[in-house]
């Protein structure tokens, strides 16, 4: 089990290797295990890649993310350009129905809202505007169209973890209430913790995923 200390090394080290982020601009402090990331980022896409390099390392119970996104002076566009540039993306999307996705931008924050079938769709939409330049952040509220039975959601769920991860899944209790899923239970890392939530995602007529799992390294 690593101490606090040695987190917070291995996450400073984690954040310097990485290529998209400027790690002298990050603070990072640790406590009990959750990683706190503070400080300016130049861009949306620097504020992810941080955060994706503070999960994959070992040992990072929790993250909390305290960055600001401060756009340089080449970065910074008005919202209609942005706003015309996610809805021309969106367009492009293939696994996205015509004028599914409505866009709202507000000083650079861009949010995203309508009705899709399927979760993958929902992240299609979202992963494709994130990029763009001008983006200071971005707000998922696309739903997930009225669920299916609950019996068959809870049973496609439990029989994707068996699939994935035998073992893991006899640690995963899969809860079902109309199209909200609950998952409980223990996980050994992040990559396991990502598998489950993925499989729930990956079920028809499911619009929010609870994470309530603990990691036990």
């Amino acid at each position: 089990m690593k101490t606090d200390a040695q987190l917070q090394q291995d996450v400073m080290a984690e954040l310097s290797w990485e290529p998209a982020v400027h790690a002298t601009q990050i603070g990072v402090e640790v406590k009990n295990g959750v990683v706190t990331l503070a400080g300016e980022v130049g861009s949306y896409t620097e504020k992810l890649a941080a955060e994706r390099a503070a999960q994959r390392v070992h040992g990072v119970k929790a993250l909390a993310v305290d960055m600001q996104v401060k756009l340089t002076a080449y970065g910074q566009r008005s919202d209609a350009d942005i706003a015309e540039s996610a809805r021309n993306i969106l367009s492009w999307t293939s696994s996205l129905p015509a004028d599914a996705v409505k866009v709202m931008v507000e000083a650079g924050w861009l949010t995203l809202s309508g009705d899709v079938a399927w979760q993958y769709q929902r992240q299609d939409a979202a992963d494709s505007v994130r990029y763009l330049a001008g983006v200071t952040g971005v707000s998922n509220l696309i739903a997930i169209k009225p669920p299916v039975s609950a019996v068959v959601v809870k049973a496609e769920i439990e029989a994707a973890l068996k699939r994935r991860a035998a073992s893991d899944a006899q640690a995963i209790t899969v809860d079902v209430k109309g199209g909200d899923v609950t998952l409980t239970g223990t996980v050994h890392n992040w990559a396991e913790r990502d598998l489950a939530t993925r499989s729930a995602w990956g079920t028809a007529g499911v619009r929010q995923v609870v994470d309530k799992m603990s990691l036990v390294y």
